[in-house]
Formats: structure tokens, C-alpha cells, sequence
């Protein structure tokens, strides 16, 4: 087994039992009690439920700001028109390019016969 493997496999270990105490507690806090972490369990299953979804709404606003920070710093892209006339552009110097080379070829095999 990888050392990738052996951490997914701890995370993943991790999680279920997050997950089966969350559910315990959610349904029966009274085993905080039972054990000792507690001495009342008056608002415990409000926590259970008001953690995660302050959690959740503060990554859900915290995804929002990077995307407009995000769009607010990434300058406009080049409008197409443009795009295209720059490959045009570059089409027509490569076409030139290639017939002054052919035309600097041609010359120098003239210049070979010659001599």
C-alpha cells in the first residue's frame, strides 16, 4: 500500500466516524452525558445543526468572494475580431517569409551555376 493510499484510507476512517457520531449525537445527545463531556444536554442538538451550517454558509460566501475577486482582477479577454485578424496577420509574414527564403534560395543556386 502507497503512503496516498494509507492517507485516503485514514481519511476516509476519519470521516465515517465523524459522520456516525455526528448522527448519535444529533439523536441521542444524551451519551455526552453519559460519558462525562457534559453535565446537560440543553442545547446540544441545537450546536449539532448550527455548527456545520455555519461552516457551510461561511465556505459557500467565501466561494462567492473568489469568484468576484477573481473576475474583479482578470483584465476583459481580446475580442475575437481582433484574435482573428492577428492569425490573418501572421498567416501573410509566414507566407512572405516563406517566398523570400524560396526567392534567397533560387538565388543562391543561380549563383552556383555560375560559378
Amino acid at each position: 500500500m502507497s503512503k496516498d493510499q494509507a492517507i485516503g484510507g485514514a481519511i476516509f476512517i476519519v470521516c465515517i466516524v465523524v459522520a456516525i457520531g455526528y448522527l448519535i449525537t444529533l439523536f441521542y445527545p444524551d451519551w455526552l452525558v453519559q460519558i462525562g463531556l457534559l453535565s446537560s444536554t440543553a442545547n446540544v442538538q441545537f450546536w449539532v445543526i448550527a455548527v456545520p451550517v455555519f461552516i457551510a454558509f461561511v465556505a459557500i460566501m467565501f466561494i462567492g468572494a473568489w469568484i468576484g475577486w477573481t473576475m474583479a482582477t482578470t483584465p476583459p479577454p481580446k475580442p475575437i475580431e481582433e484574435i482573428t485578424t492577428e492569425i490573418e496577420e501572421k498567416k501573410e509574414e509566414q507566407a512572405e517569409t516563406s517566398a523570400t527564403e524560396a526567392t534567397a534560395e533560387e538565388k543562391a543556386s543561380e549563383k552556383k551555376k555560375k560559378a
